[in-house]
Protein backbone atom coordinates (compact mmCIF):
# COMPACT_ATOMS: atom_id res chain seq x y z
CA UNK A 1 0.00 0.00 0.00
CA UNK A 2 1.17 3.59 -1.22
CA UNK A 3 0.29 6.32 1.73
CA UNK A 4 0.69 10.02 0.66
CA UNK A 5 1.27 11.84 4.07
CA UNK A 6 0.84 15.58 3.94
CA UNK A 7 1.33 17.36 7.29
CA UNK A 8 0.19 20.75 7.69
CA UNK A 9 0.61 22.95 11.17
CA UNK A 10 -2.16 25.79 12.18
CA UNK A 11 1.11 27.95 13.22
CA UNK A 12 2.50 29.74 10.62
CA UNK A 13 4.64 32.79 11.22
CA UNK A 14 5.11 34.61 7.59
CA UNK A 15 1.16 34.03 6.20
CA UNK A 16 -0.94 32.86 9.19
CA UNK A 17 -2.96 30.00 8.67
CA UNK A 18 -1.63 29.78 5.29
CA UNK A 19 -2.34 25.92 4.23
CA UNK A 20 -5.91 27.35 4.31
CA UNK A 21 -5.90 30.71 2.65
CA UNK A 22 -7.48 30.86 -0.89
CA UNK A 23 -4.91 30.13 -3.60
CA UNK A 24 -6.37 30.32 -6.99
CA UNK A 25 -9.92 30.19 -5.34
CA UNK A 26 -9.13 27.38 -3.30
CA UNK A 27 -7.44 26.66 0.32
CA UNK A 28 -3.67 25.77 0.34
CA UNK A 29 -3.95 22.72 1.01
CA UNK A 30 -6.53 21.75 -1.54
CA UNK A 31 -3.60 21.67 -4.35
CA UNK A 32 -1.47 18.79 -3.02
CA UNK A 33 -4.54 17.06 -2.05
CA UNK A 34 -5.90 17.31 -5.27
CA UNK A 35 -2.26 15.80 -7.22
CA UNK A 36 -2.01 12.87 -4.07
CA UNK A 37 -5.99 11.74 -4.65
CA UNK A 38 -5.76 11.87 -8.73
CA UNK A 39 -2.45 9.49 -8.27
CA UNK A 40 -3.01 6.10 -9.22
CA UNK A 41 -0.10 5.23 -7.42
CA UNK A 42 -1.34 6.79 -4.31
CA UNK A 43 -3.92 4.08 -1.75
CA UNK A 44 -4.43 6.52 0.66
CA UNK A 45 -4.05 10.11 1.37
CA UNK A 46 -3.10 11.14 5.17
CA UNK A 47 -3.78 15.46 6.29
CA UNK A 48 -2.05 14.89 9.61
CA UNK A 49 -3.02 18.44 11.13
CA UNK A 50 -3.09 19.99 14.95
CA UNK A 51 -5.72 22.60 13.82
CA UNK A 52 -9.28 22.10 14.09
CA UNK A 53 -10.10 25.09 11.14
CA UNK A 54 -7.46 23.33 9.00
CA UNK A 55 -9.78 19.47 9.53
CA UNK A 56 -12.82 21.18 8.90
CA UNK A 57 -11.66 22.60 5.46
CA UNK A 58 -10.04 19.21 4.87
CA UNK A 59 -13.04 17.37 5.09
CA UNK A 60 -15.28 19.31 3.06
CA UNK A 61 -13.04 18.19 -0.01
CA UNK A 62 -14.76 15.42 -2.32
CA UNK A 63 -11.85 12.90 -2.61
CA UNK A 64 -12.67 9.44 -1.18
CA UNK A 65 -8.96 8.77 -0.47
CA UNK A 66 -8.73 11.28 2.54
CA UNK A 67 -8.05 10.80 6.18
CA UNK A 68 -7.44 13.67 8.31
CA UNK A 69 -5.53 12.45 11.03
CA UNK A 70 -4.67 14.20 14.58
CA UNK A 71 -0.84 15.59 14.77
CA UNK A 72 0.13 16.27 18.51
CA UNK A 73 1.67 19.85 19.72
CA UNK A 74 5.00 17.77 20.24
CA UNK A 75 5.16 17.36 16.52
CA UNK A 76 3.60 20.94 15.40
CA UNK A 77 5.50 23.30 17.29
CA UNK A 78 7.93 25.65 15.44
CA UNK A 79 10.92 23.38 16.14
CA UNK A 80 9.65 20.22 15.45
CA UNK A 81 11.01 18.73 12.56
CA UNK A 82 8.51 16.68 9.73
CA UNK A 83 10.36 13.69 10.16
CA UNK A 84 8.87 13.67 13.82
CA UNK A 85 5.70 14.10 12.70
CA UNK A 86 6.13 11.24 10.03
CA UNK A 87 7.73 8.61 13.16
CA UNK A 88 4.33 9.69 14.32
CA UNK A 89 2.25 8.49 11.60
CA UNK A 90 3.90 5.99 11.04
CA UNK A 91 3.96 4.04 14.46
CA UNK A 92 0.21 3.96 14.12
CA UNK A 93 -0.73 3.54 10.71
CA UNK A 94 0.28 0.93 8.33
CA UNK A 95 1.90 0.98 4.83
CA UNK A 96 4.56 -0.06 2.82
CA UNK A 97 5.62 3.07 0.84
CA UNK A 98 4.85 6.97 1.87
CA UNK A 99 4.66 9.71 -0.37
CA UNK A 100 5.81 12.96 1.72
CA UNK A 101 4.04 15.76 0.38
CA UNK A 102 4.67 19.35 0.73
CA UNK A 103 1.61 21.48 0.79
CA UNK A 104 3.09 24.53 0.07
CA UNK A 105 4.07 23.35 -3.55
CA UNK A 106 0.77 23.68 -5.39
CA UNK A 107 2.10 23.21 -8.59
CA UNK A 108 2.32 19.60 -8.10
CA UNK A 109 0.54 17.41 -10.39
CA UNK A 110 -0.45 13.47 -9.82
CA UNK A 111 1.83 12.80 -13.48
CA UNK A 112 4.86 13.84 -11.45
CA UNK A 113 3.42 11.41 -8.65
CA UNK A 114 3.16 8.97 -11.15
CA UNK A 115 6.65 9.35 -12.36
CA UNK A 116 8.23 9.23 -8.91
CA UNK A 117 6.73 6.39 -8.20
CA UNK A 118 7.50 4.76 -11.02
CA UNK A 119 11.30 5.51 -10.37
CA UNK A 120 10.94 4.14 -6.82
CA UNK A 121 9.46 0.93 -8.34
CA UNK A 122 12.84 0.19 -10.19
CA UNK A 123 15.47 -2.07 -9.20
CA UNK A 124 17.96 -1.03 -6.62
CA UNK A 125 16.19 2.45 -5.40
CA UNK A 126 15.35 3.37 -2.09
CA UNK A 127 14.36 6.56 -2.34
CA UNK A 128 13.18 9.69 -4.53
CA UNK A 129 13.26 13.30 -4.27
CA UNK A 130 11.56 15.96 -6.35
CA UNK A 131 14.04 18.53 -8.04
CA UNK A 132 14.21 21.32 -10.31
CA UNK A 133 17.23 22.01 -12.80
CA UNK A 134 18.60 25.15 -12.52
CA UNK A 135 21.20 26.78 -14.55
CA UNK A 136 22.47 29.54 -12.51
CA UNK A 137 26.01 30.06 -11.11
CA UNK A 138 26.82 30.06 -7.78
CA UNK A 139 29.33 31.59 -5.14
CA UNK A 140 30.82 31.58 -2.32
CA UNK A 141 32.84 33.75 0.41
CA UNK A 142 35.60 32.18 2.55
CA UNK A 143 36.72 33.78 5.82
CA UNK A 144 38.64 36.73 4.34
CA UNK A 145 35.63 37.92 2.34
CA UNK A 146 37.27 36.31 -1.05
CA UNK A 147 34.40 35.38 -3.32
CA UNK A 148 35.15 31.76 -5.12
CA UNK A 149 32.68 30.66 -8.08
CA UNK A 150 31.74 26.82 -6.80
CA UNK A 151 30.34 25.45 -9.91
CA UNK A 152 31.91 26.46 -13.15
CA UNK A 153 35.38 28.11 -14.37
CA UNK A 154 35.27 31.91 -14.16
CA UNK A 155 38.52 31.65 -17.35
CA UNK A 156 36.05 29.85 -18.87
CA UNK A 157 32.19 31.00 -18.26
CA UNK A 158 30.11 28.50 -20.41
CA UNK A 159 27.04 29.54 -22.37
CA UNK A 160 23.66 29.07 -20.73
CA UNK A 161 22.64 26.49 -23.51
CA UNK A 162 26.01 24.53 -23.11
CA UNK A 163 25.63 24.66 -18.90
CA UNK A 164 24.42 21.58 -17.64
CA UNK A 165 23.27 23.08 -14.56
CA UNK A 166 22.44 21.30 -11.13
CA UNK A 167 19.43 20.51 -9.43
CA UNK A 168 17.52 22.06 -6.53
CA UNK A 169 15.46 20.59 -3.65
CA UNK A 170 11.81 22.32 -4.72
CA UNK A 171 10.07 20.29 -1.84
CA UNK A 172 7.22 19.12 -3.70
CA UNK A 173 7.86 15.21 -2.38
CA UNK A 174 9.92 12.99 -1.19
CA UNK A 175 9.12 9.00 -1.26
CA UNK A 176 10.45 6.21 0.77
CA UNK A 177 9.46 2.66 2.03
CA UNK A 178 8.21 2.41 5.63
CA UNK A 179 10.96 0.08 6.69
CA UNK A 180 13.57 2.69 5.89
CA UNK A 181 11.51 5.75 7.41
CA UNK A 182 11.57 3.51 10.69
CA UNK A 183 15.23 2.52 10.70
CA UNK A 184 16.70 5.80 9.11
CA UNK A 185 13.84 8.15 11.13
CA UNK A 186 15.03 10.59 7.54
CA UNK A 187 12.27 11.32 5.17
CA UNK A 188 14.93 9.53 2.75
CA UNK A 189 17.88 6.66 2.59
CA UNK A 190 19.65 4.04 1.12
CA UNK A 191 20.12 4.59 -2.86
CA UNK A 192 18.39 7.86 -4.09
CA UNK A 193 17.37 9.15 -6.99
CA UNK A 194 15.74 12.15 -8.45
CA UNK A 195 12.66 13.12 -9.91
CA UNK A 196 13.08 16.06 -12.06
CA UNK A 197 9.98 18.23 -12.05
CA UNK A 198 9.30 21.58 -14.02
CA UNK A 199 11.21 24.46 -13.53
CA UNK A 200 7.98 26.31 -12.67
CA UNK A 201 8.05 24.26 -9.79
CA UNK A 202 11.02 25.75 -8.23
CA UNK A 203 8.81 28.07 -5.72
CA UNK A 204 7.88 27.11 -1.96
CA UNK A 205 5.64 29.20 -0.32
CA UNK A 206 7.25 30.39 2.96
CA UNK A 207 7.20 34.35 2.52
CA UNK A 208 4.60 36.33 0.56
CA UNK A 209 6.39 37.07 -2.20
CA UNK A 210 6.61 33.11 -2.83
CA UNK A 211 3.08 33.25 -2.75
CA UNK A 212 2.28 35.86 -5.43
CA UNK A 213 4.69 33.93 -7.94
CA UNK A 214 2.91 30.70 -7.36
CA UNK A 215 -0.53 32.17 -7.42
CA UNK A 216 0.13 33.32 -10.79
CA UNK A 217 1.94 29.85 -12.09
CA UNK A 218 -1.39 28.49 -10.98
CA UNK A 219 -3.43 30.61 -12.83
CA UNK A 220 -1.33 30.12 -16.34
CA UNK A 221 -1.78 26.71 -16.02
CA UNK A 222 -5.50 26.81 -15.13
CA UNK A 223 -5.80 29.06 -17.61
CA UNK A 224 -4.48 26.29 -20.55
CA UNK A 225 -8.20 24.09 -19.41
CA UNK A 226 -10.06 26.98 -21.16
CA UNK A 227 -7.51 26.43 -24.51
CA UNK A 228 -9.00 23.33 -24.94
CA UNK A 229 -12.63 24.67 -25.30
CA UNK A 230 -11.63 27.45 -27.79
CA UNK A 231 -12.47 25.99 -30.73
CA UNK A 232 -15.28 23.74 -29.85
CA UNK A 233 -18.08 25.89 -29.83
CA UNK A 234 -20.08 23.60 -27.46
CA UNK A 235 -23.76 23.71 -28.23
CA UNK A 236 -24.89 20.74 -25.95
CA UNK A 237 -23.85 19.22 -22.74
CA UNK A 238 -24.35 15.86 -22.16
CA UNK A 239 -23.95 13.71 -18.53
CA UNK A 240 -24.54 10.38 -17.17
CA UNK A 241 -26.81 10.65 -13.62
CA UNK A 242 -25.34 8.82 -11.24
CA UNK A 243 -21.87 9.14 -10.10
CA UNK A 244 -22.29 12.76 -11.55
CA UNK A 245 -25.50 14.22 -10.88
CA UNK A 246 -26.05 12.06 -7.98
CA UNK A 247 -23.24 10.87 -5.54
CA UNK A 248 -23.84 7.03 -6.69
CA UNK A 249 -25.04 6.47 -3.51
CA UNK A 250 -28.09 3.66 -3.28
CA UNK A 251 -30.64 5.15 -0.71
CA UNK A 252 -33.85 3.27 0.70
CA UNK A 253 -36.96 4.29 2.22
CA UNK A 254 -38.40 1.72 4.89
CA UNK A 255 -40.98 0.71 2.04
CA UNK A 256 -37.43 -0.30 0.06
CA UNK A 257 -38.72 2.32 -2.58
CA UNK A 258 -34.83 3.48 -4.01
CA UNK A 259 -34.44 7.29 -4.07
CA UNK A 260 -31.66 9.36 -5.33
CA UNK A 261 -30.01 12.48 -3.82
CA UNK A 262 -29.36 15.36 -6.76
CA UNK A 263 -27.75 19.29 -5.94
CA UNK A 264 -29.29 22.30 -6.47
CA UNK A 265 -25.94 24.31 -7.98
CA UNK A 266 -26.24 21.67 -11.04
CA UNK A 267 -29.69 21.89 -11.27
CA UNK A 268 -28.61 25.82 -11.60
CA UNK A 269 -26.20 24.70 -14.46
CA UNK A 270 -28.92 23.19 -16.61
CA UNK A 271 -30.85 27.30 -16.36
CA UNK A 272 -27.42 28.79 -17.27
CA UNK A 273 -26.95 26.54 -20.40
CA UNK A 274 -30.41 27.16 -21.59
CA UNK A 275 -30.04 30.81 -21.11
CA UNK A 276 -26.99 30.52 -23.37
CA UNK A 277 -29.16 27.87 -25.91
CA UNK A 278 -26.86 25.15 -25.21
CA UNK A 279 -28.80 21.48 -25.08
CA UNK A 280 -28.88 19.13 -22.50
CA UNK A 281 -28.98 15.79 -21.83
CA UNK A 282 -28.72 12.90 -19.44
CA UNK A 283 -27.76 9.97 -20.74
CA UNK A 284 -27.92 6.76 -18.71
CA UNK A 285 -27.84 2.89 -18.85
CA UNK A 286 -30.53 3.03 -15.94
CA UNK A 287 -34.50 2.37 -16.34
CA UNK A 288 -35.31 5.25 -13.70
CA UNK A 289 -38.86 7.19 -12.79
CA UNK A 290 -36.57 9.55 -10.82
CA UNK A 291 -34.54 10.36 -13.14
CA UNK A 292 -36.56 10.97 -16.04
CA UNK A 293 -38.13 12.73 -13.08
CA UNK A 294 -35.64 14.93 -12.57
CA UNK A 295 -34.82 15.26 -15.76
CA UNK A 296 -38.33 16.93 -16.69
CA UNK A 297 -38.13 19.09 -13.75
CA UNK A 298 -34.73 20.62 -14.53
CA UNK A 299 -36.02 21.26 -18.57
CA UNK A 300 -33.66 18.81 -19.78
CA UNK A 301 -34.03 18.53 -23.23
CA UNK A 302 -33.42 14.90 -23.99
CA UNK A 303 -33.41 12.01 -21.01
CA UNK A 304 -31.95 8.97 -22.50
CA UNK A 305 -33.03 5.99 -20.24
CA UNK A 306 -31.25 2.08 -20.78
CA UNK A 307 -28.50 3.24 -22.98
CA UNK A 308 -25.27 1.63 -22.04
CA UNK A 309 -23.50 2.90 -25.34
CA UNK A 310 -23.15 6.61 -24.57
CA UNK A 311 -21.45 6.87 -27.85
CA UNK A 312 -24.17 6.33 -30.11
CA UNK A 313 -26.60 8.31 -27.94
CA UNK A 314 -23.96 10.70 -28.54
CA UNK A 315 -24.07 10.68 -31.87
CA UNK A 316 -27.63 9.77 -32.57
CA UNK A 317 -28.08 13.77 -30.54
CA UNK A 318 -25.48 15.04 -33.53
CA UNK A 319 -27.95 14.05 -36.00
CA UNK A 320 -31.06 15.23 -34.38
CA UNK A 321 -29.40 18.54 -33.87
CA UNK A 322 -27.07 18.60 -37.02
CA UNK A 323 -23.74 18.76 -34.80
CA UNK A 324 -20.26 18.06 -34.91
CA UNK A 325 -18.94 15.58 -32.11
CA UNK A 326 -16.72 18.89 -31.40
CA UNK A 327 -19.69 20.61 -30.44
CA UNK A 328 -20.87 18.15 -27.60
CA UNK A 329 -19.39 17.96 -23.96
CA UNK A 330 -19.68 14.64 -21.78
CA UNK A 331 -19.25 14.26 -18.02
CA UNK A 332 -19.23 10.71 -16.98
CA UNK A 333 -17.32 8.89 -14.14
CA UNK A 334 -17.32 4.71 -15.17
CA UNK A 335 -16.08 2.73 -17.97
CA UNK A 336 -18.96 2.64 -20.13
CA UNK A 337 -18.57 6.38 -20.61
CA UNK A 338 -15.16 6.49 -21.94
CA UNK A 339 -16.32 6.16 -25.09
CA UNK A 340 -18.47 9.14 -24.77
CA UNK A 341 -15.51 11.10 -23.00
CA UNK A 342 -13.29 10.47 -26.32
CA UNK A 343 -15.32 11.16 -29.11
CA UNK A 344 -16.39 14.19 -28.11
CA UNK A 345 -15.33 17.70 -27.86
CA UNK A 346 -14.84 18.56 -24.35
CA UNK A 347 -15.06 14.71 -22.19
CA UNK A 348 -15.03 15.56 -18.44
CA UNK A 349 -14.74 13.47 -15.54
CA UNK A 350 -15.78 14.30 -11.75
CA UNK A 351 -12.90 14.08 -9.34
CA UNK A 352 -14.75 11.05 -8.00
CA UNK A 353 -14.65 9.04 -11.04
CA UNK A 354 -12.36 5.74 -11.80
CA UNK A 355 -9.08 6.38 -12.77
CA UNK A 356 -8.94 5.29 -15.59
CA UNK A 357 -11.95 7.57 -16.98
CA UNK A 358 -10.19 10.91 -15.15
CA UNK A 359 -6.93 9.34 -17.30
CA UNK A 360 -9.40 9.45 -20.68
CA UNK A 361 -10.71 12.87 -19.78
CA UNK A 362 -10.00 16.38 -21.44
CA UNK A 363 -10.59 17.99 -17.75
CA UNK A 364 -11.35 16.27 -14.57
CA UNK A 365 -13.32 18.76 -11.80
CA UNK A 366 -12.44 19.76 -8.13
CA UNK A 367 -16.03 19.07 -7.21
CA UNK A 368 -16.87 15.15 -6.49
CA UNK A 369 -19.93 13.84 -7.61
CA UNK A 370 -23.21 14.93 -7.04
CA UNK A 371 -21.39 18.16 -5.07
CA UNK A 372 -22.05 20.14 -8.04
CA UNK A 373 -19.53 19.12 -10.77
CA UNK A 374 -21.98 19.43 -13.46
CA UNK A 375 -22.17 23.64 -12.42
CA UNK A 376 -18.12 23.35 -12.27
CA UNK A 377 -17.98 22.59 -16.15
CA UNK A 378 -21.51 24.56 -17.13
CA UNK A 379 -19.39 27.50 -15.45
CA UNK A 380 -15.70 26.71 -17.26
CA UNK A 381 -17.91 26.26 -20.64
CA UNK A 382 -19.79 29.61 -20.18
CA UNK A 383 -16.67 31.31 -19.29
CA UNK A 384 -14.86 30.22 -22.57
CA UNK A 385 -17.47 29.22 -24.91
CA UNK A 386 -17.10 30.98 -28.58
CA UNK A 387 -21.20 31.94 -29.16
CA UNK A 388 -21.24 33.39 -25.38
Amino acid sequence: MNAAFIPVRGGSKSIPLKNIKKMAGYPLVYWTIKAACECNKIDRVYVSTDSDQIREEVQKFSYNKIQVINRSSETANDTASTESAMMEFASKYEFDNIALIQATSPLLTSDDLVKGFEILEEDNVDSVISVVKQKRFLWESDSLGNANAINYNIHFRPRRQDFDGFYVENGAFYLTSKQLLMKSQNRISGNIRICEMDESTYFEIDELSDWVITEQLLKMRLANVTTKLQNCNIKLVATDCDGVLTDGGMYYTINGDSIKKFNTLDGMGVEILKKHNIKTAIITGENNAMVKLRGEKLGIDDIILGQKDKKAALFSLCNKYHLEPSEIAYIGDDIFDIPAIESCGFGCAPCTAQEKVKNSAKYVTSKGAGQGCFREIVDIICATNNNI
